[in-house]
C-alpha cells in the first residue's frame, strides 16, 4: 500500500488555492489506497517479499521520471548524515509495513489491515507521550484506553493477538515519528528512500530470477506488467495527497483520511467474506468511538483561537511531531 511522508504541511489559507480541487486529489488518493486490496492479490503467484521488492524498484524508477520533471532534485543535494539516517530508518520502517500489508491482503486479513490503519493516529499520539514527552488532554488519553481495551477483547475473544493490526499501526506510526524529522516533502522523500532500498530490491528481484523462483518471467506478459504496475499503483495516490495537502486544512485531511480503513474494512467483510465473530464487532466498534472521540476533539481543539486571533495558527506553528494526517503504509 502506497504511503507518504507524514510531514507534509498543509499551506496557510492565503497560499491555499482551488479547494475544490483539493478535495478531489485527497478524495482520490485516499479512496485508490482504500481500495488496493483489491490490487496486491492480483501478483500472485509473487509471495510478499517479491511484490514488495518490485514495488520498491519501480517506484524508484518511476519517481526519478517525477523528481526530474518537477525539477526537484536540488531538495536531496547536501543532506547531512544523520539525515539520510533517519531516512534509511524510514525505508527499513515502510519496507516492514508494506510487506505486513502485502501479505495482509494476499491472506484474507484485509479487515486486520484496515483496523491497523485505524489505530495509527492513536498509536502516533502515544508515540508523542513515550518519545517526545509531550502531554496529552484527558480525551485523547480516553481515546488511547478505547484503543487499548479493543485489542484486549479481540485477542481474548479470537485466542490470539491481532498482530497484523499491531505491526501495521506501529510500524507506520515509528515512520510517521522518524519522517517528521526529515525536511522532504513526498516526492524528494519517496526518492530519497528509493535510493536506499531500490538497489537491495532489484539485486533481490535478479537473484530471484537467476535462482528460477522469481515470477518476473515465465507467467506471462500480463503478470509481468502486474508487477510493473506496482510502481505507478504506490506513486499515484501519493502525488494526488501532495496536490490535496497543498488546499486542504489539515483539520480536513484528518478526518478524509478515514476513508482509506472504511474502504478496506468494508472490502473485507463484504467482498473478501471474511469471518466477524462478535469479539471482532466489539473490537471495531471500540475502534471508531475512539476515533470518534479523537476526531472531535483534535477538531475542537483546532478551532480554539490562538493569541493573535488566528484559526489556524497553532496547527501551522505546532511543534513536529508523529503524523498528523496518517495514511496507509
Amino acid at each position: 500500500m502506497a504511503t507518504v511522508d507524514p510531514n507534509v504541511r498543509a499551506a496557510p489559507a492565503q497560499e491555499r488555492g482551488g479547494t475544490g480541487r483539493g478535495y478531489a486529489a485527497a478524495v482520490g488518493a485516499y479512496c485508490l489506497w482504500g481500495l488496493s486490496p483489491a490490487f496486491w492479490p492480483l501478483l500472485e503467484p509473487a509471495d510478499a517479499v517479491e511484490s514488495v521488492a518490485h514495488r520498491v524498484a519501480w517506484t524508484l524508477i518511476g519517481m526519478l521520471g517525477v523528481i526530474t520533471v518537477a525539477r526537484r532534485w536540488g531538495d536531496l543535494r547536501g543532506l547531512p548524515w544523520r539525515t539520510w539516517a533517519l531516512i534509511t530508518a524510514g525505508s527499513v520502517l515502510i519496507a516492514v509495513n508494506w510487506g505486513t500489508y502485502i501479505w495482509s491482503t494476499t491472506h484474507a486479513h484485509v479487515v486486520d489491515a484496515a483496523l491497523g490503519y485505524y489505530a495509527t493516529p492513536l498509536v502516533s499520539v502515544l508515540l508523542a507521550v513515550v518519545v517526545l514527552r509531550e502531554r496529552l488532554r484527558p480525551a485523547q488519553w480516553a481515546a488511547i484506553g478505547l484503543a487499548v481495551a479493543a485489542v484486549v477483547v479481540m485477542t481474548v475473544g479470537t485466542g490470539r493477538l491481532p498482530w497484523i493490526t499491531l505491526v501495521l499501526a506501529v510500524s507506520f506510526g515509528l515512520y510517521g515519528l522518524v519522517k517528521n524529522r526529515v525536511p522532504l516533502d513526498p516526492i524528494p522523500g519517496l526518492t530519497a528512500e528509493g535510493f536506499l532500498l531500490g538497489p537491495l530490491a532489484i539485486v533481490f528481484i535478479v537473484g530471484i530470477q537467476i535462482a528460477g523462483i522469481g515470477t518476473f518471467t515465465g507467467h506471462g506478459v500480463g503478470h509481468a506488467l502486474l508487477l510493473v504496475a506496482a510502481g505507478p499503483v504506490t506513486a499515484l495516490p501519493l502525488l494526488l495527497f501532495a496536490v490535496g495537502a497543498k488546499r486542504l486544512p489539515l483539520a480536513t485531511l484528518g478526518v478524509l483520511q478515514y476513508i482509506n480503513p472504511t474502504l478496506q474494512f468494508l472490502y473485507g467483510v463484504l467482498l473478501n467474506d471474511e469471518p466477524m465473530p462478535p469479539s471482532r464487532w466489539v473490537g471495531v466498534a471500540l475502534v471508531w468511538a475512539a476515533l470518534a472521540l479523537f476526531t472531535a476533539d483534535a477538531l475542537r481543539a483546532g478551532r480554539q483561537p490562538s493569541v493573535s486571533g488566528s484559526r489556524r495558527t497553532p496547527l501551522r506553528r505546532a511543534p513536529r511531531r508523529g503524523p498528523r494526517t496518517p495514511t496507509p503504509g
